[in-house]
């Protein structure tokens, strides 16, 4: 990253609490929007007649596709024009779209406004991160960006709660809530917020590329979560698996030679920052699709009212930051890739108890849900926010921002998989009933990625890795 103590000297360091509560709240918001919409997500549907599984599966995966796909780009464009100008520009965009998707007239309609809303919170992440790191003492910055990681745990435990609250009255409100925060937040950043930059940034971003790997990871989707519905040996299947593998191919490619790549190649020959990425990608995966299948299976098996639901999976999520912190102040010397493949183990566990108690029944939520719930919780707040810090700990100074943005950029991936995985294993239908068997399978199929993340976190424990109290 940029010389980043200067620049915030000659714009005024103000206070980097101060700083870190801002920026968070702004990280927040975004995060929040992607676990809010999850309880939502049968709302949504039943609210556009016509609608399958499949359908609605993209108001979650072309937000996640998008946002993947802009986070580094974007986060280099403001390297060079001002991190703190491109930061309030995705905070009013994102703010403005979040206005826009409450008010959307059809299903497709809201797809199109969620892209508006992930390109705004693509420039909001990357930037947020950079401000912070450029005002934060040197000996504080690995601390600080931990607790910036974990405000998406503190979003994951709010988000089903606020949003079964508000989908009571309208699922446009889980849109609607984003207006109060984005205003203070803007406010409050353009008084106190210093600005940074980087003054070795003189090219633009590969944008190509940037749509290449948009276009890719969104072919891939399609294949996977329309799979079942055309048949998976169908023409159209297998043409979108092919189109979806050149489009990637093609973005390697110029990867490896533009002058400005989206993802520089010599950043994944940093042993740990390439195994951080896997684990990433995998970890995330079963992420997104065990909050989705717990969702789907308390509204579409137990028959579950929106607000139930959300409190009901909020109890794993708001473990995330008390694990986070017991994690900062009594492990400072384990080692990264230990925590980590304890994470996803842990997680592993959650997802296993899960298919082991729940039945379709639903005869007791303390006995069937609640403990894979909350062991799955503590294998969030082990392992995500020591990703996200780990990956970047052993490359130079001025990599450290690109390789935060490509971590992030690789998380939104993984949701983005972990999403079409479930809607293929559970089908795509014009109802949203499923079997007790199809969640079986998929809770399974989510564990054994989980397991192959704890063997990827394995490739952390490299000699050069610093331990995680550094």
């Amino acid at each position: 990253m940029t010389a980043p103590v200067q620049a915030a000297e000659r714009a005024g360091t103000g206070n980097p609490r101060v700083i870190l509560a801002i920026l968070s709240l702004a990280a927040f918001m975004a995060s929040l929007d992607v676990f809010i919409v999850n309880v939502a997500f049968d709302r949504i549907g039943e609210s556009f007649e016509g609608s399958s599984l499949g359908d609605v599966s993209w108001v979650l995966n072309a937000y996640a596709i998008f946002y993947a796909a802009l986070l580094v780009p974007l986060g280099r464009l403001a390297d060079k024009v001002g991190r703190k100008q491109v930061f309030l520009l995705g905070l009013g965009v994102f703010t403005a779209a979040s206005m826009a998707c409450a008010a959307a007239p059809g299903l497709w309609w809201l797809v199109a406004f969620r892209i508006l809303q992930a390109a705004g919170a693509a420039a909001l992440t990357p930037t947020s991160l950079g401000l912070l790191l450029a005002t934060a003492p040197p000996d504080r910055r690995m601390p600080y960006v931990r607790l910036w990681s974990a405000v998406a745990g503190i979003a994951a435990a709010a988000g089903p709660v606020l949003g079964g609250i508000l989908v009571t009255a309208s699922w446009r409100w889980v849109f609607l809530v984003n207006l109060p925060v984005g205003l203070i937040a803007l406010v409050a950043a353009a008084r106190a917020v210093p600005d940074s930059r980087d003054s070795r940034v003189s090219r633009l971003p590969d944008l190509a590329g940037a749509g290449l790997l948009t276009t890719g990871i969104g072919t891939l989707a399609l294949a996977l979560v329309k799979g079942g519905d055309w048949g998976w040996g169908d023409g159209r299947t297998i043409a979108s698996f092919v189109v979806a593998a050149l489009l990637l191919a093609g973005f390697v490619r110029r990867a490896e030679r533009h002058p400005v790549p989206v993802v520089e190649p010599d950043l994944y020959r940093v042993r740990s920052f390439a195994a951080a990425n896997v684990a990433m990608i995998t970890f995330s995966i079963g992420f997104a699709g065990y909050l989705l299948t717990v969702v789907l299976w308390m509204q579409n098996v137990w028959h579950w009212s929106t607000i139930t639901t959300g409190l009901a999976v909020a109890p794993g999520p708001a473990i995330v930051p008390v694990v986070t912190v017991l994690v900062q102040r009594y492990c400072r010397r384990v080692h990264p890739g230990v925590l980590t493949a304890l994470g996803c183990l842990a997680f592993a566990a959650g997802i296993i108890m899960t298919l082991a108690l729940a039945g379709p029944n639903g005869s007791s939520y303390a006995s069937e849900l609640l403990p894979g719930q909350l062991v799955s919780g503590v294998g969030i707040g082990l392992a995500l926010p020591t990703l996200l810090s780990s990956a970047t700990a052993a490359l130079p100074a001025h990599r450290t921002s690109t390789g935060s943005g490509v971590i992030n950029m690789t998380r939104q991936i993984g949701f983005v998989l972990g999403v079409s995985i479930v809607v293929a294993i559970l089908g795509v239908t014009s109802t949203y009933a499923t079997t007790h068997d199809a969640f079986v399978h998929g809770w399974w199929t989510l564990a054994v990625i989980e397991l192959v993340a704890a063997v990827a976190c394995l490739g952390l424990l490299d000699r050069r890795t610093r331990p995680t109290g550094t």
